[in-house]
């Protein structure tokens, strides 16, 4: 264990916002701003969200291969405006877990991996199971694993064996090949958990007077939780919000339909710092310091700060369940893998150039190359245009390396843009420019693309 004086290792907050929600075959609401919190102060680094029961029927799913889905339509044009990138996705017909982040924090979300387990019908039907997308966040390995369970109440078990499962199973390769082996894990999604034993009078009086601390007790999760010790690795806020499960769409009354579902806490965001005693003797994310007052200090940690349900959404049987957290850890890497910028003005009225420069070593590729985005564009994928870095010879690292950008792909009407470095091998953004701005070009006022200003000039 190192004593070395925590004060001179600074440590940063990060925070992270999550939503899981079940959204019954449903399309989107038409605003989901009060979903994700975007107004909130300070701004959120990362989003992830997972839902469950996408609408995956046979047409509606293959289409969906070819185009993004409804809801990740809707989540990107509703963030990327804000500022954020969405990283990934991973889905399994109804399943469905997104990563967004900051556009400053892209460089620094590295070696994402994902995968899916099925667990539905005999394990070959994927209604039910997990899906997961991890990462490294600053150096630190994070995973977040969108899980639907079976459903019922007698299934509490069978829900156990399937989380004991989808952990066994899934499989990232490289240096942390099981959800476990990360540093953080976060665990969430329609659980499908009741509770037992109490009546419907008891429930549903328990959550009007907003006694939830009378229904904890007979929580099958809770309750599971006592008698597993792998469940107990992982933490939860209190359940001092309404039960999520089960509403009459479009309002906020539970169910009154003739099967008269038990509310219940089915959705659920739960967390797993790496254990201490399970963590390898050179990990460094694992090594502690001493604070002024002799306590130890790891290199992450997690907070919550916020963990309830949103009442308002009502397109589904199921509420969004909603948590808010502060990362707080010492970064392993300050440089993004490249730096790369414009070179003096650019317009589509000449060719432009830009120069990049390799700062660490990683595994790079003829097939890299620099895309040009509009400010607040939604993924790697929504460039403009883009160019190649190289032939064939590797750069040494720190060599600055200057590219022409062709003015042809250069837009005409200019505005405020961002290049960004894109890794094959890596599968990411690795490295990104400040937002510069792209001068109007007198070509598109001679073509008629805008009109002239009043002394007949392009200014």
């Amino acid at each position: 264990m190192s004593t070395g004086n925590v004060s001179t290792r600074r440590r940063d907050n990060y925070r992270l916002y999550m939503v899981t929600w079940n959204v019954g075959t449903a399309e989107p609401p038409p605003d989901v701003d009060s979903l994700l919190q975007l107004d909130a102060q300070p701004p959120v680094d990362l989003y992830v969200i997972g839902l469950q029961e996408v609408n995956s029927n046979p047409l509606r799913f293959i289409s969906d291969m070819m185009v993004e889905d409804s809801w990740s339509h809707m989540l990107m044009n509703t963030m990327a405006p804000r500022g954020y990138v969405k990283m990934t996705s991973v889905r399994m017909q109804g399943l469905l877990l997104l990563l967004f982040c900051k556009q400053a924090h892209v460089p620094f979300i590295r070696d994402i991996r994902t995968t899916y387990t099925r667990t539905g019908i005999f394990g070959y039907w994927g209604n039910k199971g997990g899906v997961s997308v991890r990462f490294s966040f600053y150096g630190h390995m994070l995973c977040f694993l969108n899980c639907h369970l079976a459903a019922h109440m007698n299934y509490a078990l069978q829900r156990v064996d399937e989380f004991e499962y989808i952990l066994d199973t899934q499989d990232f390769e490289e240096d942390t090949p099981h959800v476990l082996d990360h540093k953080v894990v976060f665990w969430f999604g329609d659980l499908n958990f009741r509770i037992a034993d109490h009546g419907m009078h008891f429930l549903r009086s328990s959550i009007n007077s907003e006694r939830y601390n009378l229904l904890w007790q007979k929580d099958q999760l809770l309750m599971m939780k006592k008698k597993e010790a792998f469940l107990q690795e992982f933490d939860e806020g209190p359940l001092c919000f309404k039960p999520s499960y089960k509403f009459d769409r479009n309002g906020d009354t539970y169910d009154t339909s003739g099967k008269k579902r038990k509310p219940a806490w089915t959705d659920r965001i739960l967390w797993r710092v790496k254990p201490k005693t399970l963590a390898p003797e050179d990990d460094d994310d694992s090594v502690s310091t001493l604070t002024d007052d002799g306590h130890e200090d790891y290199p992450i940690q997690v907070h919550q700060d916020n963990y309830t349900s949103n009442m308002s959404y009502g397109v589904s049987d199921h509420k969004p369940v909603l948590a808010s957290f502060k990362l707080e850890l010492r970064k392993k890497c300050e440089l993004a893998l490249v730096h790369v910028s414009p070179e003096d003005a650019w317009s589509a009225d000449c060719n432009a150039t830009l120069s990049y420069t390799v700062q660490e070593d990683f595994l790079s590729s003829t097939w890299d190359w620099i895309g040009l985005y509009k400010a607040g564009f939604k993924h790697a994928s929504d460039y403009e245009a883009f160019v190649w870095v190289r032939d064939i010879d590797l750069p040494e690292l720190n060599e600055v390396i200057k590219k022409t950008w062709d003015k042809d792909q250069i837009p005409l009407l200019g505005g405020e843009y961002v290049l960004g470095y894109f890794s094959t091998n890596l599968q990411s953004l690795v490295g990104l420019s400040n937002n510069f701005q792209i001068l109007e070009s007198k070509r598109a006022i001679m073509e008629g693309l805008v009109p002239e200003n009043i002394n007949g000039l392009n200014k």
